[in-house]
């Protein structure tokens, strides 16, 4: 006669469905200490970490907090302000949204980041980028030293440079003078139009490079068989070499973005932000009420303004675009 373990034994050993039963309703067997030995690992893998995080509150994250503050401040640049200032809350920041001269400065600022950065730069440097790869070393060399000169010359120089190429007696109404055109005033008729190209002539260097380095890693294998597939060349470039380079594409546009933003030296040497206010971005604008009017507070809040574009541009890269190419 069976025992009734025995029993028990044979029939789990015979019925696999109450072995696997049993077996999924065991609890695996957990370390002891794991559970709180975890967070301890993680903290000391976020040690090399604390170097970085540092210098980033003491030269980011401070002055930005230090730049707010003044901006609910009425501090000036000279007088008893200037050693005491006074909390005033938003009252710069109302005297601000009602100001015509600062929606103006808005409207010029996105007019030239949209302009300079994103269509200029981007598209400019894209172009020439792609066209040195099909041309001759003799002209992508010209090409490419005379499109980098622009990019690594001082922004002081390249300053000057293109006010004596845009003033009324300048190099451009030479050469249009040259060939029957009269000479314009576009430092004071068009003034928006002369920074944009100024700054794009500027800035398209850098994006040459990046998207010459992205193209470089197209594969030619992909390029050759589209080709034989019957695919032209401007059908490989916009629906293969595009999507492949997406993500310096991306990239690209945040950084040239996020830098034209803060432009100020170009603009000032050029226009100073005039005639009038029809050439004043927000760096230009801010600069003015803090440095020629003494306003240093409400300069400051025109500069937490600009902040707060710069991060608007930054999120919508990130949320937007960054999907795309993941």
């Amino acid at each position: 006669m069976r025992s009734p373990r025995s029993s028990v034994r044979t029939t789990s050993s015979r019925n696999p469905a109450v072995t696997s039963a049993s077996a999924t309703h065991s609890p695996a067997p957990v370390p002891t200490g794991a559970g709180r030995r975890a967070p301890l690992r993680e903290l000391i893998r976020s040690v090399p970490l604390l170097p970085a995080v540092v210098l980033l509150v003491v030269f980011l994250l401070g002055p930005i907090i230090y730049a707010i503050w003044g901006s609910l401040t009425n501090r000036a640049l000279t007088g008893y302000r200037a050693a005491q200032p006074e909390f005033v809350g938003l009252d710069n920041y109302v005297s601000l949204f009602t100001d015509p001269n600062f929606w103006t400065a808005l409207v010029l600022t996105v007019v030239f980041v949209l302009f300079s950065a994103i269509i200029g730069q981007n598209v400019l440097g894209l172009g020439v980028a792609a066209l040195m790869r099909i041309g001759s070393k003799s002209v992508n060399s010209v090409v490419g030293a005379l499109v980098v000169v622009a990019w690594v010359m001082p922004e002081i120089v390249a300053a000057f440079a293109l006010y004596a190429y845009f003033s009324k007696d300048g190099t451009l109404n030479a050469l249009l003078e040259a060939i029957g055109i009269p000479a314009v005033s576009w430092l004071i008729e068009y003034p928006m139009f002369a920074v944009i190209l100024a700054n794009v002539w500027r800035g398209t260097a850098f994006s040459m490079l990046v998207y010459g380095a992205a193209l470089n890693e197209v594969p030619p294998e992909v390029m050759e068989a589209a080709q034989i597939d019957g695919a032209n060349a401007a059908q490989r470039f916009f629906l293969i070499t595009i999507p492949m380079i997406r993500r310096s594409i991306s990239t690209n546009l945040m950084l040239t973005t996020l830098q034209t933003l803060g432009t100020f030296g170009l603009i000032w040497v050029m226009t100073k932000g005039g005639p009038g206010v029809s050439s004043s971005t927000l760096p230009v604008l801010a600069y003015q009420e803090a440095f020629q009017y003494s306003q240093i507070g409400y300069g400051t809040a025109i500069a937490a303004v600009t902040l707060v574009l710069g991060a608007i541009f930054a999120i919508f890269y990130i949320r937007i675009l960054k999907p795309e190419v993941d």
